[in-house]
């Protein structure tokens, strides 16, 4: 009898291990299609938004006004928006398609600054005429390459899966027609760089290009570089800090650098220029504890932290808590006006008050002397500009940087309609609303306990 039971249970086991089984395989085929599916909706979008591009770049040609051109010109921001966004939801991490992003990029720039400019006052100059031109070009050398990796793919029924795991698998240049297009668009579009980008244009660059410009200082040696991590890491000599240069994948030379935490079993992870020997970013990433300090202590352990640095004169314009953890934005203030643009952001652990993170690329591009106008219209009369269903609770002076990239004297305010708060820019000298923000609310602590 229990032989017959013993029997009969082990029968059923086999049948929900079978069962069970057949229930994950499933699961994972159905995870599969769904993550194919995406990969090529992301694929067709990008396609489509490249023939996009290449329409309204070259309507933009045969145009002659303001009334054409500016939305022309901000659809062209638009949808270049869109198809970096394509390229992003695509498995190529492996593939350098440095390039082409970088030209969706500056396209997009280009476009939209120009599309924001008084066109009637300020037109558009030979030279940009020609720009649009050779934008044109390249935008037909990117949607040929990529409309032909779409035949490709619909004709041998290839699968992004598929090429995604031939990239992890091999070590060599992946030997795979879809790729090799993609590579050879992002070869062709490389004189690009060479484009004349227009009055006021020319030096758009990333962040990077800025910073590289920026750090001017004197080289310092790994050893020097090696004692500034320390003292902004807060270790003593005995941490073992490892120091090595980045190589040539940045524009600007640095040292990495990794710093080891034994209290908490984890890493510092850090980027130093090597001129000036300024750290441009740091972070820990390790679990953080229950909640021992208030993100009021927070602001002031991050205030104190910045003085011990060097670097006076910091406010801090905003504060969010995330779980543990403290995100802090601080800016330089100068005559009493905060200055944005010279921005540092600190995150500081709520279990014990260590410095988690630091970046401070912003401050490193735009901190410098400056001189600061006295503003044309009164407190009073810039808020005469803002919607009346604002309830304001505090102003100040700032600089920010406007859409051109200038910067500009403002009245900021922060105000109230209904349960959101808002932070509003009424340019100081003729009353234009620069910008309005939307405050971010503290993320809600989540306990499943």
């Amino acid at each position: 009898m229990v032989r017959n039971i013993v029997i009969g249970l082990l029968a059923v086991a086999v049948v929900a291990t079978g069962i069970w089984g057949f229930q994950e395989r499933e699961g994972k085929q159905v995870l599969k299609i769904t993550a194919e599916n995406n990969y090529q909706r992301a694929f067709h979008e990008l396609a489509f938004h490249l023939d996009q591009i290449e329409d309204q770049l070259g309507s933009t040609l045969a145009m002659n006004t303001r009334r054409q051109l500016t939305p022309a010109l901000a659809d062209v921001w638009r949808i270049t928006s869109l198809a970096q966004e394509s390229i992003g939801q695509l498995p190529l991490s492996s593939v350098d398609l440095g390039k082409t992003e970088e030209f969706l990029f500056k396209l997009g720039r280009f476009s939209y600054k120009t599309s924001i400019r008084d066109l009637e006052k300020d037109p558009l100059t030979d030279k940009e005429y020609e720009t649009l031109q050779k934008l044109y070009g390249y935008s037909k050398d990117i949607r040929e390459e990529v409309r032909k990796s779409q035949a490709m793919m619909l004709d041998n029924g290839d699968q992004w899966l598929n090429i995604e795991e031939e990239m992890r698998a091999t070590q060599e240049p992946l030997d795979n027609m879809v790729v090799n297009n993609l590579e050879v668009m992002n070869k062709s579009i490389q004189s690009y760089s060479e484009t004349e980008w227009g009055a006021g244009l020319a030096a758009i660059d990333d962040l990077n290009g800025e910073l590289k410009e920026a750090l001017d200082g004197e080289p310092v040696s790994k050893e020097e570089a090696e004692k500034i991590a320390r003292k902004y890491i807060q270790v003593d000599k005995q941490t073992p800090v490892h120091v090595a240069e980045t190589g040539a994948g940045l524009v600007y030379p640095a040292y990495t650098i990794v710093v080891d935490d034994p209290d908490h079993e984890t890493n510092y992870y850090m980027d130093m220029s090597i001129n000036g020997g300024e750290p441009i970013w740091f972070l820990q990433d390790r679990q953080i504890e229950e909640q021992n300090i208030s993100l009021n202590e927070a602001v002031e352990k991050a205030e104190e932290y910045l003085k011990e640095m060097g670097k006076d004169n910091l406010q801090v314009i905003d504060s969010r808590q995330y779980d543990s953890t403290a995100m802090l934005d601080f800016v330089h203030v100068e005559k009493n006006v905060r200055v944005y643009t010279d921005l540092i952001s600190i995150e500081v652990a709520l279990d014990d008050g260590d410095i988690l993170g630091y970046e401070a690329k912003s401050y490193l591009i735009h901190h410098k002397d400056r001189t600061i106008p006295d503003p044309k219209l009164t407190k009073d009369e810039a808020r005469e500009r803002l919607n009346r269903r604002v309830d304001v609770m505090e102003d100040h002076l700032a600089v920010i940087e406007n859409d051109l990239g200038e910067e500009v004297l403002c009245y900021e305010y922060y105000g109230v309609i209904d349960d959101e708060t808002y932070r509003i820019f009424i340019n100081a000298e003729d009353g234009e609303e620069e910008k309005v923000e939307r405050l971010k609310q503290s993320e809600p602590i989540y306990d499943f306990t």
